[in-house]
């Protein structure tokens, strides 16, 4: 889509053309109702609209009731930020004292959408002029104040009472970076602009090492999707690390206390992703009085079973033997048929193993394999109800 067809689809024909396709989406095929409107409309008109159809119809999940009133690209939906990852970012902006936002390569808005409802002043610059109309136009739909520019992020100036976000791309003509050098705008870039006030988010498989120093790594889970990491810049850095987890809230912070090291007790807890990443399990097991079975493995062990957003629980209901033939034995002495395997520390294949098996009973049941102490374990449990 062209800024020009944008544009048109802005305009009273092109407001009624998307309300035409969003009433009869489902009734009529994508192709009998593109045959039908192009006799009475320009075929890229036609086309803009039923792309922004179903683009509002992907972005529900990721944006909520927003998504019906807002403007997409493919590739904008796609790095645009949830709306709920959002609106924690804005929160904990204003609540350390931020006023003013720039968002440097704002993409389609999302996250100024976020920081705009939170109170803050937005100011968006982005050097695609598709994506800054859309950006412009998406505040404009929701009613927010706040202005977007079309130009370089590297070579605005930003004002002394702004705070800077970026959310450098992840994506070049040969497909995903995973790693920090192939980011745009550059990776130095970014780190000088966090030695002040500013905040990235980048991507959630960052190495601790990448961290730059005084600068609070955050890693954000939402629903249970490791989705991102979160750089807060020396001015609002609280912490080395912290794992939060959403919708609940739930936050754990890095706190450079030795893990304590047991065998396995009653339960044993399974951390979020975004626990795991930050590093923060022996703080976990802290916060539940418990402990790791193996200091390399993220498994958190402990004699109650306390309810978390931080951790899925599961109750140890019996050690089995570690070796396949033993563990087949035992297992179809148990008459299990239907088998869920979760293993960490240890080179198993979890769907091979249970083909090999070839276990049949009318009972379900969960094995956790993983090492305690260095040495591979079998755990028949139960899972429990986890909050989240």
């Amino acid at each position: 889509m062209d800024l020009g067809t944008f544009e048109r689809l802005l305009g009273p024909e092109g407001q009624e053309l998307l309300a035409e396709v969003a009433e009869r989406a489902g009734i009529e095929s994508d192709l009998a109702l593109g045959t039908r409107l192009r006799r009475t409309h320009d075929n890229d008109l036609v086309a803009a609209a039923v792309t922004q159809n179903h683009l509002r119809g992907q972005a529900a999940t990721k944006l909520g009731a927003d998504a019906a009133h807002l403007y997409f690209t493919h590739d904008a939906l796609e790095q645009a930020t949830r709306s709920r990852v959002a609106a924690h970012r804005a929160t904990r902006l204003a609540e350390a004292g931020a006023t003013a936002v720039v968002d440097l390569g704002c993409g389609i808005g999302a996250d100024l959408v976020a920081m705009a409802r939170a109170g803050l002043r937005v100011r968006g610059i982005e050097q695609d002029p598709v994506r800054a109309a859309i950006a412009r136009a998406n505040l404009a739909a929701l009613g927010l104040p706040g202005t977007v520019e079309c130009a370089d992020a590297t070579a605005v100036t930003i004002d002394s009472e702004e705070t800077a976000f970026v959310d450098p791309a992840r994506r070049t003509g040969r497909g995903r970076v995973f790693g920090t050098d192939g980011l745009q705008p550059p990776w130095p870039w970014v780190v000088e602009l966090l030695q002040g006030r500013a905040v990235a988010k980048v991507m959630p498989g960052l190495a601790h090492t990448d961290v730059p120093g005084g600068v609070e790594a955050e890693w954000v889970s939402d629903g249970g999707d490791l989705v991102e990491c979160c750089l807060w810049g020396r001015a609002f850095a609280r912490t080395r690390r912290r794992a939060t987890l959403l919708p609940s809230g739930a936050s754990l912070a890095h706190a450079d206390e030795p893990p304590v090291i047991g065998a396995v007790g009653a339960w044993l807890y399974e951390p979020d992703d975004a626990v795991i990443r930050a590093g923060v399990v022996a703080e976990l097991a802290g916060l539940l009085g418990g402990w790791l079975p193996d200091p390399h493995i993220a498994w958190v062990s402990a004699d109650h079973g306390e309810v978390t957003p931080l951790a899925r629980r599961f109750r140890v209901v019996d050690e089995l033997p570690f070796r396949e033939k033993q563990l087949k034995a035992a297992l179809r002495a148990r008459r299990i048929g239907t088998l869920t395997v979760k293993k960490r520390g240890v080179q198993v294949v979890p769907e091979e193993l249970i083909k090999r098996l070839k276990l049949d009973g009318p009972n379900t049941a969960t094995v956790v394999l993983t090492r305690v102490a260095g040495d591979g374990r079998a755990f028949l449990v139960e899972a429990s109800a986890t909050a989240r």
